[in-house]
């Protein structure tokens, strides 16, 4: 029935709502951790736990009074590394701008008066050479800039460091040729005569910042980790002030995540490693994992190594690095409709080169799919529209009688063999639809700065003149006439139906623009095919 039809795009609209409400409210549920077997490390412990320099230990200005900075450039990164401790203090993403419009790259890491978001590392433990009290490594360096040159496609940018005792440790970034993913890898030279026991620890710090979250565009800004127990996990900065995590797990991962791109620390997948978190007195958000102790013979060498993800959340490119960091794209409950979406529209753009016209041939194939139950649906209002007179007649007979006029119209609807909720369906099958395709375009980074044509610059955000959302309102009013209400809706409901269409278009004001586009392509299409339905419907006696 029309009116019911109506009231499932209310609901439509109510549960899009509580979806959005939904995403600011942070989970806390706290996953458990088994112990597993350790891989090339005789012993674990966190005995030393408490030498992982706290959020406190390097605070901005230490790294604003290092003039030695060391520069990392290659074609997809800008990394700036303080030779102090070996942290990455600043990284700027070559292929993204901070505005459309101009060449600024994208800076993820950084140190501001704003803002403190830095990459740090080091070894712990018996034999470390950083913590708390003793202080951090002083490394030395042959150049203060590194380039990956044309048609090299790996980078190494070595620091050495030699201990009061003899011993070399040098740590080495691994940077490769199109990919955003580091290898830290710490090389020791064990020269002297006794054994050492180190411990790798890598953290990302962030100073806390409130959420910047509309209701139209939900984004998460806080930290995320994963356990062997537990794939993905949000741990927000208010979860992580709470709470500080401690979590032994085989593998796992450490992240800080923001709209479209994340920060991570990866340590290797057979060791037991602890993720952990802090917050200190200052401000600062810490998260990041202690790595398996490893056990070094004197007279020989070892590499204990970690990776560090910083860039745009590219699926294949994290998955690549964990099969569960892609999960950081977070598409919420629906996410098992979402992955397709999103593989179909990344297969359509690899052949049209325009997301834009991506999103259309999406929708295209969605109304497709659904068109047998389109038809299905319009048939059924067909029936019930020549069952109005019919219906009419009864509420006069029996007046404010619910209960007899129900019973009536059910007989009516049998005899006549018509289901009053055939209708309902395929706005039943396209609510999940809509929402998964929302959470695509909201987390996909692909379409950031995506064009489609003319004034629509960028698909992920509103359009800037409001010309689709006002053209989807009109189509929903098209549509809406082309379905008269029927003469038995009450005067009320007839009043909030015809409201509909403007109380979308108000909603669609400050949806993305590929979204709007998606719905007022379809509302086109249904139409087309509401013509094309009703054409031959009539030919059968049934409009």
């Amino acid at each position: 029935m029309e009116s019911q039809r109506n009231i499932l795009l209310i609901g439509l609209l109510f549960v899009s709502f509580l979806l959005w409400q939904q995403w600011q409210t942070e989970k806390n549920p706290q996953p458990v951790a088994t112990q597993s077997s350790v891989v090339n490390s005789p012993t674990v412990t966190d005995s030393h736990s408490a030498d992982v320099p706290d959020a406190d230990a390097s605070l901005p200005e230490a790294v604003i009074a290092s003039k030695e900075l060391i520069t990392v450039t290659t074609d997809q990164l800008v990394l700036k590394i303080n030779p102090v401790g070996g942290d990455i203090v600043y990284s700027a993403l070559v292929g993204h701008k901070l505005e459309q419009e101009k060449e600024e790259p994208f800076v993820l890491l950084e140190q501001t008066n704003d803002i403190y978001y830095i990459s740090q590392s080091g070894l712990i433990g018996r034999d470390g050479i950083d913590s708390s009290v003793k202080g951090r490594a002083h490394y030395a360096v042959q150049s203060q800039q590194f380039t990956l040159a044309e048609g090299q496609d790996t980078l190494e940018v070595p620091m050495t460091y030699v201990a009061d005792n003899g011993v070399t440790y040098t740590k080495v970034f691994v940077l490769h040729r199109g990919r955003f993913d580091i290898g830290v890898d710490y090389r020791i030279n064990n020269t002297s005569s006794q054994q050492l026991q180190v411990q790798m620890y890598g953290q990302i710090k962030h100073s806390i910042k409130k959420s910047e979250s509309s209701m139209m565009m939900p984004t998460y800004r806080g930290s995320a980790f994963s356990t062997q127990d537990t794939r993905y996990e949000k741990y927000s900065f208010e979860d992580m002030a709470d709470k500080n995590l401690d979590k032994k797990t085989l593998g796992g991962w450490a992240a800080m995540l923001q709209h479209y791109f994340v920060s991570a620390w990866v340590p290797p997948a057979a060791d037991q490693n602890t993720i952990f978190s802090s917050v200190s007195a200052g401000g600062l958000a810490n998260i990041g994992f202690r790595g398996a102790v490893y056990d070094v013979a004197p007279g020989a060498n070892q590499t204990i190594s970690a990776q560090f993800y910083v860039g745009p959340k590219d699926q294949e490119a994290l998955s690549a690095i964990s099969e569960s960091l892609n999960l950081v794209v977070d598409y919420g409950f629906l996410w098992w409709l979402a992955i397709p979406i999103h593989w179909l529209l990344m297969f359509y753009q690899s052949f049209v080169g325009n997301w834009g016209v991506a999103i259309i041939l999406i929708t295209l194939t969605v109304r497709g799919m659904l068109y047998p139950l389109t038809k299905a649906q319009y048939t059924s209002m067909a029936k019930m529209r020549n069952l109005q007179p019919k219906l009419a007649d009864m509420k006069e007979r029996f007046g404010d009688d619910r209960q007899k006029m129900g019973q009536a119209m059910m007989e009516l609807y049998k005899k006549e063999k018509v289901n009053p909720m055939g209708g309902c369906l395929p706005i039943l099958l396209q609510m999940p639809i809509f929402i998964a395709l929302y959470w695509v375009l909201l987390e996909s980074y692909e379409l950031r700065h995506a064009p489609f044509m003319l004034w629509i610059t960028d698909l992920s955000v509103q359009d800037p003149y409001y010309v689709m959302p006002i053209l989807m309102g009109i189509s929903m009013f098209l549509m809406q006439k082309m379905q008269p209400m029927a003469p038995t809706m009450d005067p009320m409901q007839q009043k909030m139906m015809q409201w509909m269409p403007v109380v979308f278009t108000v909603f669609f004001l400050w949806f993305p623009a590929g979204l709007v586009l998606y719905w007022l392509v379809g509302n086109i299409v249904a139409i087309t095919q509401q013509k094309i339905i009703y054409a031959g419907l009539e030919k059968k006696g049934l409009k």
